[in-house]
C-alpha cells in the first residue's frame, strides 16, 4: 500500500499528529476518526490486515456456526413439526472452509485495505512496532508523535495444564482452519468461545465433550447457564463442569488423554483432538511497555482509565488489548474515543453500562445492564422475573420452546437494570432492553409499550408484565 499521507520529517523521520499500533478493527477505528478531524495519522500493521474479527473471530466463527444451524435444523425439523420429511449432514467440511475462507478475504479488502487510499491524511506501515521517547520505532523507522494509541489485540492463551504443549492443541483459530473434521474433540472452556464452538464441531459430526472448571458461561445469569447446558446435552454433547485440569497426554493410538478430577475422584477424558478456549492473551510483549513506563497486569493487557489513556501521558489504548469487554464493536468505541481524547483533551468517558453481550450458539444467549448479584452488590432493592419460552407466542408457533428471559430491575423505581434473554434469534431483541435501560424506563414503561406480536423481542413485555401480573391469564397481545 502506497504512502498516501505528507507528514512533516524530523532528522529523517516522520512526525505525526497521532500514531496507531494496530491494524485490526480498534486501529482502523482510532485511524479514521483522527484522520476525519484532519489529523495526519500513521497506522502501524504487523502481520495480516483486519485483526481478529474479520480474520480469525467473528466473521470466519459466525459463518460455520450458521451452515452448522442448518444442518441442525433440517433434521430437527421433523421432530417440530408434523408431516415434514427432512435431514441433512456434512459432507465435505473443506468446502465449508473455502466458502468462509472466500468470505473473510472480501470484507478484509472490501472494509479495511481497500480503505487506506480513501484516506490521504493516514499512512500505513507495516512491521513491528516498540514504544521509544518521542514516539514509535518500527523495523528501525522512528514515527514521531506525541500522542499514541495501542490497538494491537489478542491472541488464544496456551492455559498452564502439564503436557498441553506437548498435544499440538487447536486453538478458536486453527480449529476454524480445519480442513478435515476430527471423529472427536474435547473442548476446555466454558465460556462464549467454547460454547460456541463446542455446538458447531457437534453439529458438524464431531463426538464433542466439553469441560470446565466452574459452570456454563461464568459471567451469565445461572438460570441462563444452566439451561444452556442441558439444551447444549440435548444435541448429544457431553457437558462436564467443576472439574479441575490434572495434566494432558497422548495415548498410543495417537489420542489426546485429559486427566481431571470430579468430585474429588480422578478421571480421564480421550477424544481424537483437544481444543483449548480458556481466554485470551494480550499481544503486548513485544512493544517495550516497561522500558515506556506503560503499566500493565501480570498477564500484559495495557492497564487505561475511563478515557482510554494509560500510565504514560500521550499514550492511549483500546481494544482487546486492555483486556476488557473483549467485542469488537466494543474495541471500535473504545478507539474512536481514544482518538477523540488524544486530539481534544481527553473530554469523553468509556461508559459500558449499556453495552449488549451475545453469544451465538443455539439458542442464543443475549444480556445488557447488571446481572442480578451485581444489582445487589450494588445496593439496589432487586426485583426479577423469570419468563420461561413456553409463554411467548412466538417460541410456540415455532415449536421451540427452549429458553427463557430475566430481568432485573430496582424494586423501588421499577426502573429496569439488567435484561438477560436465552433464546433462538433472542440477540436481535437485546437492543431494545439496551434502549429502554439507557433511556432510564421503567418496567411499566415497557410493559405499556406496544411490541408486534408474533416476535421473540414481544417476550420483553412479557417479562415486564411478569412482575405484576400471571401472564397465563392474559390473552394473544393483552395487556
Amino acid at each position: 500500500m502506497s504512502d498516501r499521507c505528507t507528514p512533516s520529517k524530523n532528522g529523517g523521520n516522520s512526525r505525526y499528529d497521532l500514531v496507531v499500533v494496530g491494524a485490526g478493527s480498534a486501529g482502523f477505528s482510532a485511524a479514521i476518526t483522527a484522520a476525519e478531524q484532519g489529523a495526519h495519522v500513521a497506522l502501524v500493521g504487523h502481520g495480516t490486515i483486519g485483526g481478529t474479527c474479520v480474520n480469525i473471530g467473528c466473521v470466519p466463527s459466525k459463518t460455520l456456526i450458521r451452515a452448522t444451524e442448518a444442518v441442525h435444523h433440517a433434521t430437527a425439523a421433523p421432530a417440530r413439526f408434523d408431516g415434514i420429511e427432512s435431514s441433512a449432514r456434512v459432507v465435505d467440511w473443506a468446502a465449508q472452509i473455502a466458502q468462509k475462507d472466500t468470505l473473510v478475504a472480501s470484507l478484509r479488502k472490501a472494509k479495511y485495505a481497500d480503505l487506506l487510499p480513501e484516506y490521504n491524511n493516514i499512512a500505513y506501515r507495516e512491521g513491528r512496532a516498540r514504544l521509544v521517547e518521542g514516539g514509535v520505532d518500527v523495523d528501525g523507522q522512528r514515527l514521531v508523535s506525541d500522542r499514541i494509541i495501542i490497538a494491537t489485540g489478542a491472541r488464544p492463551a496456551l492455559p498452564t495444564v502439564p503436557g498441553i504443549a506437548e498435544v499440538a492443541p487447536l486453538d478458536s483459530t486453527t480449529a476454524l482452519s480445519l480442513k478435515q473434521l476430527p471423529r472427536s474433540m474435547i473442548v476446555l472452556g466454558g465460556g462464549y468461545i467454547g460454547a460456541e464452538l463446542a455446538q458447531t464441531f457437534a453439529r458438524a459430526g464431531v463426538a464433542v465433550t466439553l469441560v470446565f472448571r466452574s459452570r456454563l458461561l461464568p459471567e451469565s445469569e445461572p438460570e441462563i447457564g444452566s439451561a444452556l447446558a442441558g439444551y447444549l446435552a440435548d444435541e448429544g454433547i457431553t457437558v462436564i463442569g467443576n472439574l479441575t485440569y490434572d495434566s494432558v497426554r497422548k495415548t498410543e493410538n495417537g489420542d489426546v488423554a485429559l486427566a481431571v478430577v470430579r468430585g474429588g475422584y480422578p478421571e480421564t477424558l480421550t477424544a481424537e483432538r483437544i481444543l483449548v478456549a480458556t481466554g485470551r492473551t494480550p499481544n503486548t510483549e513485544t512493544l517495550g511497555l516497561v522500558e515506556a513506563g506503560v503499566a500493565h497486569t501480570p498477564s500484559g493487557a495495557i492497564i487505561v482509565d475511563d478515557r482510554m489513556l494509560t500510565s504514560r501521558a500521550g499514550v492511549y489504548a483500546a481494544g482487546d488489548v486492555t483486556g476488557k469487554d473483549q467485542f469488537v464493536y466494543m474495541a471500535a468505541y473504545g478507539a474512536k474515543l481514544a482518538a477523540k481524547n488524544a486530539l481534544n483533551s481527553n473530554s469523553l468517558r468509556y461508559d459500558s453500562t449499556t453495552m449488549p453481550a451475545i453469544v451465538f450458539t443455539d439458542p442464543q444467549v443475549a444480556s445488557v445492564g447488571l446481572t442480578e448479584s451485581q444489582a445487589r452488590v450494588a445496593g439496589y432493592a432487586v426485583r426479577t422475573s423469570v419468563l420461561s419460552l413456553d409463554n411467548v407466542p412466538r417460541a410456540l408457533v415455532a415449536r421451540d420452546t427452549r429458553g427463557l428471559i430475566k430481568l432485573i430491575a430496582d424494586g423501588v423505581t421499577r426502573k429496569l437494570l439488567g435484561a438477560h434473554i436465552l433464546a433462538p434469534e433472542g440477540a436481535d431483541g437485546i437492543q431494545t432492553a439496551a434502549l429502554a435501560i439507557r433511556c432510564g424506563l421503567t418496567i411499566d414503561d415497557l410493559s405499556e409499550t406496544i411490541f408486534p406480536y408474533l416476535t421473540t423481542v414481544e417476550g420483553l413485555k412479557l417479562a415486564a408484565q411478569t412482575f405484576d401480573r400471571d401472564v397465563k391469564k392474559l390473552s394473544c397481545c393483552a395487556g
